[in-house]
């Protein structure tokens, strides 16, 4: 019915690019969170360990558990732990990333409860996302927590609000400049430092001189990298299908879908799709904002998207019930299917719902 056809040697062509990209030396960190942006992070994050991947990273403790029930055993960052999954966390060995005062005491007490010395943890750093992070000025206290024999530090990062802005961007440099401070802070408290990232997909292609010990890829290893110039050196990993349900003549004058979402101005073919706003095509999609491809021709999406279906006029296109629908893939991106919704890939592909069938091709 539905299916997101999944190509893992375009993975890999996208790993071997980002790696082009980098020194030999430097690591690169998988991101598969938000089930491996819509795919299926099991599949994903084990071609990734086979391509060469150093470390892996999810947002939340339950991501990095499905992992390891999965028998992965890679290093797992935890972008984002809350408390109450801080023992199940250490539980299941996965690296919590450390950004507030409030989280490093809760670990602190756990590991003290568990007995457990030398975890793994990253420091992040809020350098002007203003999402999550230390400040800077709390370096000297983060500096003094980790000498407690608890803590082992892995790694001390941060994030660029705007890594895809063109060059030169005064937010990034600002940004990279309190970074390289933090840096200098960490490197000369320690007989052995830390690795320090900064840059994530779009970062890699910007900014490749401050990749630094290790960078973070998400978005990039599915073919995406917030700019044509890039995206252009990558190939996306994910093809969405579906298959008309059925087809009505609608005469002249008549209404389509919900709250008469459409009145047809001539009469046309209308298809019905079995897909709709609760697999992740949004309502935001609808009334000719965008268009699927039948048969190489563009049919536009029409009134309102339903929860379980949607409506495309197909007049002028020689289709039948049962014939393959194309909403993005590899010829097809999805950043611009996204666009025509005013939206981003990353929010389309990461709402694909679970209806739809993943399926992998190698």
């Amino acid at each position: 019915m539905n299916t997101l056809n999944i190509y893992l040697s375009n993975l890999n062509h996208n790993y071997e690019c980002i790696r082009k990209q980098l020194r030999n030396s430097t690591q690169c960190i998988g991101v598969v969170k938000a089930n491996a942006y819509g795919g299926q992070s099991i599949e994903i994050a084990k071609r990734l360990i086979q391509i060469g991947i150093d470390k892996l990273a999810v947002a939340y403790a339950e991501e990095g558990i499905q992992l390891r029930n999965h028998g992965i055993k890679t290093p797992i960052m935890v972008f984002y732990p809350q408390k109450d999954s801080l023992a199940d966390l250490i539980t299941f060995d996965l690296e919590p990333c450390i950004y507030s005062r409030n989280m490093f005491l809760a670990l602190e007490q756990q590991l003290n409860l568990l007995q457990v010395k030398n975890y793994p943890i990253h420091i992040k750093y809020n350098t002007g996302l203003n999402r999550v992070g230390f400040p800077s000025s709390d370096v000297n206290w983060v500096l003094d927590k980790i000498k407690q024999p608890y803590f082992k530090l892995e790694s001390v990062y941060s994030h660029l609000a705007a890594s895809e802005e063109e060059r030169p961007s005064n937010g990034c440099l600002q940004q990279i400049e309190q970074f390289e401070k933090i840096k200098k802070e960490h490197t000369q408290a320690t007989k052995s430092p830390p690795k320090f990232h900064l840059l994530n997909s779009s970062g890699i292609f910007n900014y490749p001189e401050y990749q630094y010990d290790a960078v973070r890829c998400g978005i990039a290893l599915h073919g995406y990298a917030n700019q044509p110039k890039w995206d252009r050196l990558l190939k996306p990993i994910a093809e969405l299908k579906s298959k008309i349900s059925q087809i009505h003549q609608v005469q002249k004058g008549a209404a389509v879908g919900y709250n008469n979402g459409w009145v047809v101005p001539k009469t046309s073919r209308i298809a019905t799709l079995p897909l709709g706003h609760a697999d992740g095509i949004g309502r935001h999609f609808g009334h000719h904002r965008a268009s699927v491809l039948i048969q190489g021709k563009k049919a536009p999406l029409v009134g309102n998207i339903c929860m379980d279906m949607l409506m495309i006029d197909i007049s002028g296109i020689d289709c039948e019930e049962g014939d393959e629908v194309s909403f993005f893939g590899p010829s097809n991106s999805a950043e611009i299917f996204a666009a025509q919704g005013s939206t981003i890939s990353y929010e389309l592909l990461t709402g694909l719902g679970p209806r739809i069938k993943r399926i992998f091709h190698q």
